[in-house]
């Protein structure tokens, strides 16, 4: 970590915002371990399991007896703690990710994503990478599966402030050639910038042999265009202001955001990638019930 940033976190503001990421995390977490399912984790701990050929000396307890009668080969079960998945956590931080209608800016909302899948994977007692990116990776914690790294996290997460244009695909490209070790990939971001190139990036990853789930978000004006009378919108990420009456314009933009999301939506499948629409006005306890429900699923799939 460099001084610059070492400073930030020293500030006892950008302490207590670091505090209460990590408690709003664990208030998410716990609340969800709290509800319906009797197994919190089991999203992630049934995902990172894997089936090995059985060795001699094996416990033979661990044989998973199914695949045998299907296959009449012998699999032996391995968990979360024998695979030691990593997942790496990207978290777009441009300037356009600043914008926000209501109680949080995307990039609020992404920080808090961030930082209830880190909470959640280091209590898994696996291992987790966090970057924070624009046009360059900004910041990276490199992987680990030690929970006294939690506060750490939170207190990037905090500091960061997003002002630059972005490069999502070069960012995806270089962390594809950097990881050589197979996991799983979260990107987080609003995907405003070039389509074709980001998903060029994706497919280095997928090429890669990662796993990788896209948390597309974005902030509900963005989705609604609500505003009327005559509005001046700012420009982010270098474009200029545009004067104009949002009522004239509201039918054509809302088809064409619609068009949007469903590009990036049908270039993730198509790429064999999880796509989740996020919209930052509602719960992230939604948002993380549908990320575990879906590794669920998934684990679900690869033990048939």
């Amino acid at each position: 970590m460099d001084v610059e940033h070492a400073a930030d976190l020293l500030d006892p503001e950008a302490i207590a915002r670091a505090d209460a990421l990590g408690l709003h995390a664990r208030y998410v977490v716990e609340g969800y371990m709290a509800g319906e399912h009797k197994s919190p984790y089991r999203g992630f701990a049934i995902e990172f399991a894997q089936h090995r050929e059985y060795s001699p000396g094996d416990d033979v307890r661990h044989i998973d007896w199914k695949v045998n009668a299907r296959t009449d080969r012998l699999f032996i079960k391995q968990y979360e703690q024998e695979t030691n998945y990593v997942a790496n956590i990207l978290l777009d931080g441009s300037e356009s990710m600043t914008y926000g209608s209501g109680r949080h800016t995307k990039l609020q909302y992404g920080k808090m994503i961030a930082a209830v899948l880190s909470y959640l994977i280091l209590h898994q007692r696996d291992a987790v990478a966090l970057g924070i990116f624009d046009e360059g990776m900004r910041d990276y914690a490199p992987r680990s599966n030690s929970r006294a790294t939690l506060h750490t996290l939170m207190g990037r997460l905090a500091a960061f402030e997003g002002e630059q244009a972005t490069d999502i695909a070069r960012n995806l490209h270089d962390m594809a050639l950097q990881t050589t070790r197979k996991g799983i990939f979260i990107l987080i971001s609003d995907f405003f910038d070039e389509e074709e190139a980001v998903m060029e990036g994706i497919q280095h990853l997928r090429f890669g042999g990662h796993e990788v789930i896209v948390f597309h978000t974005l902030d509900p004006f963005e989705l609604e265009f609500p505003f009327n009378g005559l509005v001046e919108f700012d420009g982010l990420e270098k474009f200029p202001k545009i004067l104009t009456r949002p009522a004239e314009i509201r039918r054509t933009y809302q088809r064409e955001i619609e068009s949007f999301q469903r590009r990036v939506r049908e270039g993730c499948e198509k790429n064999g990638v999880h796509y989740v629409r996020v919209d930052t006005s509602k719960p992230l306890a939604s948002v993380l019930s549908d990320y575990l429900s879906f590794r669920l699923r998934t684990a679900k799939g690869k033990q048939h």
